[in-house]
Parts: structure tokens; sequence; C-alpha cells
């Protein structure tokens, strides 16, 4: 196991509004485990969010020759700021497609596997992605998406979408799911066993 103390993520610009101490509340330690996939530069880029939403970086435990049953690598962040900016750091997360699978000891233990079929690349499987994880508080494990090829165009997609909720809240996601596929004419096929 590595582990790497890393010093202020904010330090720079003076003038910067994101000051850990002092800033909305009294600064406090948070932790967050998070899986990544064992790429270069993906530690940085689960790093980025912490330090542009006015996170304090503590410590990261690295595990590189861990993995997950999913064979991703598991990181462990302790970082400090005040409570108030922590829906920030966990949000800026999620938006840069960082798998959290806790926040603070509030695992992300529910998990629910939906299929979505349509135009799904028309219509922008990011922006579907990202929608979803706004209305339910959810984080996407695992996205896979079959295509048609180029000659097929009108062929209809379909992506499989891994979820994992907070303990409790899989009905919110599936109702997530729902309006978001309602909005942009998909099918949704839910919920299917574990993956």
């Amino acid at each position: 196991m590595q582990s790497d103390t890393v010093g202020d993520a904010t330090d720079g610009d003076p003038s910067d509004d994101l000051e850990t101490d002092g800033g909305r509340g009294d600064p406090q330690v948070h932790t967050v485990q998070l899986e990544l996939p064992d790429e270069p530069g993906q530690l940085l880029a689960a790093l980025q969010p912490i330090a542009d939403n006015g996170g304090n970086l503590m410590s990261v435990v690295h595990e590189r020759g861990e993995r997950t049953p999913r064979g991703r690598i598991p990181v462990e962040i302790d970082l400090e700021c005040p409570p108030a900016r922590f829906d920030g750091v966990l949000a800026g997360l999620r938006d840069a497609g960082v798998t959290v699978v806790t926040a603070d000891a509030e695992a992300y233990a529910d998990e629910v596997t939906v299929v979505l079929v349509g135009h799904l690349v028309d219509t922008g499987l990011s922006g579907t992605l990202q929608d979803v994880r706004d209305d339910a508080e959810v984080t996407v494990a695992d996205v896979a998406l079959s295509a048609p090829d180029a000659d097929a165009r009108e062929e209809p997609s379909a992506a499989r979408l891994h979820l994992r909720t907070r303990e409790g809240c899989t009905e919110r996601a599936l109702e997530a799911v729902r309006a978001v596929a309602a909005e942009k004419d998909l099918t949704v096929i839910e919920p299917l066993g574990g993956v």
C-alpha cells in the first residue's frame, strides 16, 4: 500500500474565494473513497475537483497493487473543508466522472442495473448520465454501450447502467432514470440482477 500526503490544494492566487480556513464555517475533515480505472492521469483527474471546490487535501491512499471487484484501483482521500462546501466537492467528483464509493462513511451501498434503449448517441449519453446523477444522488459505477455501426444510424442503441445509490434510495434512482428516459424518448428495462 502506498500512502502519499498531499499539501494544500488551494495554493495559488490569494484572491481566490475558495479559501478553506474561515470560509463558510469551520473546516472539518471528510473522507471519500473512490474507485479509479488503472490508467495514467486518473488520480490527478480525481484530485482536481477537490481543489477546484475548495477542499484542502490532507492525505491520499492510492492502493495501486489492490483491485476492487470490477478491477479498479481503490483510493481513499482525507480532505478538509467547511461542511457547506463538501457537497460541491462531491458534485465536482461526479461531474468529472469519478466513481464515489463512500463519502464520510455514508456508503453508496445499494446497487441497481438498468438498460436504456433508444437513440442514446443522438440524445447525448453523457448528458443523460449527468441528469440521472443530478436528480438522484447516485454514482454511475459502470456503463456499457452497444451502438449500431455508421451505416445503421436509424437503429437504436442500448446502454447498461450500473448505478450505486445511498442505502434505501434505489427507488428514487429508478424514478430519476425513468424521468430522464421519458424526456429523451428512451425505453427503460429495469432493474436487472447484480452485475
